[in-house]
């Protein structure tokens, strides 16, 4: 019986490096995220042909929402990191002066990153920036479904990072279970909402914080008065880029009859250019990363009639780009994140039914509204309650740096992403220095009236 794998002399030797005092330093921090920029340029090719084994990515895909994405966060992350690391001053009332306050940031210790496999790359690196640029220790968990990936961050890390500070541990379940009996100062899990409750429920045993990353059901509603084409070429994208195994993307449609129809054909046009008459033969079309969820994504293509799409192939784990249409709310493609690239099209009569409807289900990761109308994007901002928004588009509030990414309620806690992620893994420490004079003798006792009069009139 193989003995269960033990990360504690792992972790204590980080420790005693957080201890050190080495990644206070932002000088070693700039150069971390520096050298990560590095790795993504230098790495480029390695990187790719992983993703492309693992997924299916086109080099361009895997560039843009992966290589690129990294070494983006990595340069903005070191540009700001003076800024970030120093003190903020708040202002001190009255009833403390003479005195000074401020926020003084400082690193949590040493943390753990759990990525996950849809974006192998990004989202278990984007992590490590944010943890770097917070000045912090991390262990990074790759996700053993992209074995590529996997091994090539495992390879690569030591090469470009300081191994006394950032390590990395490849495996599954159990590697991940040892990992999660250790005390971190903080973990971020990105991933289903199942084993999201793992890892709570461990991280509870030392108190531990988290941040989870889940995802949901991402509702996109397009009103009659959209830019329908322009509409049905930004969904397509947002649904169908990494075949749809993408945790913001569009999960479902909420549109009332006739824009359905006009929808419809339109949404064909944007497969058709974007992936020929065959995806299938497409080099730019990704597929599902294994026969598990092959299986359950292709079990869905019997909640509704296949408007467009439908065909699969087990063996390459192909599934076309699909639109389902006469989706029931209570079909099983509209009880879970579907994680593939399968979009339902749900009835609704105008835009205070498709709220409601979104209003009945847990808090999505994201949720899309197309329409010109500005009344109705303020009703829709009002009311629909979820991680992050887009109007007239999919995906794109990614790209914004000065954005916080995270979920609400079942979709996640925490967030991260620039600054975001800068203040997840560091504590806003609260300092406040007192002069020495003069020393009002209004809080001590003995009380009096007088005394009494006095400080209240300081408040």
């Amino acid at each position: 019986m193989t003995a269960a794998p033990d990360y504690s002399a792992t972790f204590a030797e980080l420790k005693a490096t957080f201890e050190s005092e080495r990644t206070m330093d932002i000088g070693w921090r700039s150069a971390q995220l520096a050298a990560l920029e590095r790795m993504m340029l230098e790495c480029e090719r390695e990187f790719t042909n992983a993703l492309k084994d693992d997924l299916g990515k086109h080099a361009q895909e895997a560039w843009s929402t992966e290589i690129a994405t990294v070494a983006g966060d990595a340069a903005y992350c070191r540009r700001k990191l003076k800024k970030w690391t120093k003190r903020r001053k708040v202002r001190t009332p009255m009833v403390g002066q003479p005195g000074k306050s401020w926020l003084q940031p400082e690193p949590l210790g040493v943390v753990l990153i759990i990525g996950a496999w849809n974006y192998p790359l990004q989202l278990t690196l984007d992590g490590a920036v944010a943890a770097i640029a917070a000045g912090n220790c991390a262990v990074l968990k790759p996700s053993e479904l992209a074995p590529g990936v996997s091994a090539a961050i495992a390879r690569r890390v030591p090469e470009y990072l300081d191994g006394d500070c950032i390590r990395v541990v490849e495996g599954a379940v159990p590697e991940t279970t040892a990992l999660l009996e250790l005390p971190w100062d903080h973990i971020l899990y990105t991933g289903g909402g199942n084993v999201g409750r793992i890892v709570m429920t461990a991280a509870a045993k030392h108190l531990t914080p988290v941040t989870l990353e889940l995802g949901g059901k991402s509702p996109c509603i397009v009103m009659p008065d959209a830019d329908l084409e322009t509409a049905a070429r930004r969904i397509a994208w947002g649904k169908f880029t990494n075949a749809g195994q993408t945790c913001i993307a569009p999960d479902y449609l909420l549109v009332d009859a006739d824009t359905e129809k006009r929808l419809v054909p339109l949404l064909q046009q944007a497969v058709t250019a974007m992936f020929g008459d065959d995806p299938e033969q497409s080099d730019s079309y990704g597929r599902i990363v294994n026969d598990r969820h092959f299986d359950r994504v292709s079990g869905f293509l019997d909640s509704g009639e296949a408007a467009i799409g439908g065909r699969t192939n087990p063996a390459t784990h192909y599934i076309a780009p699909t639109v389902l249409t006469g989706v029931r709310p209570d079909s099983p493609v509209m009880q879970e994140e579907i994680f593939g690239p399968v979009l339902p099209v749900v009835r609704a009569g105008g835009l205070e039914e498709a709220i409601r409807f979104v209003r009945a289900g847990d808090k999505p990761l994201a949720a899309y509204l197309f329409t010109n109308d500005r009344a109705k994007e303020a009703r829709f901002l009002d009311k629909v309650s979820c991680g992050n928004v887009c109007i007239n588009d999919t995906m794109m509030f990614m790209t914004v740096h000065e954005l916080p990414f995270g979920g609400v309620g079942p979709s996640g806690m925490g967030n991260y992403s620039g600054e975001y992620g800068f203040r997840t893994f560091s504590h806003m420490k609260p300092v406040m220095r007192r002069g020495w004079w003069p020393d009002l003798d209004l809080r001590y006792a003995p009380f009096t009236d007088k005394k009494f009069k006095r400080l209240r009139k300081l408040r």
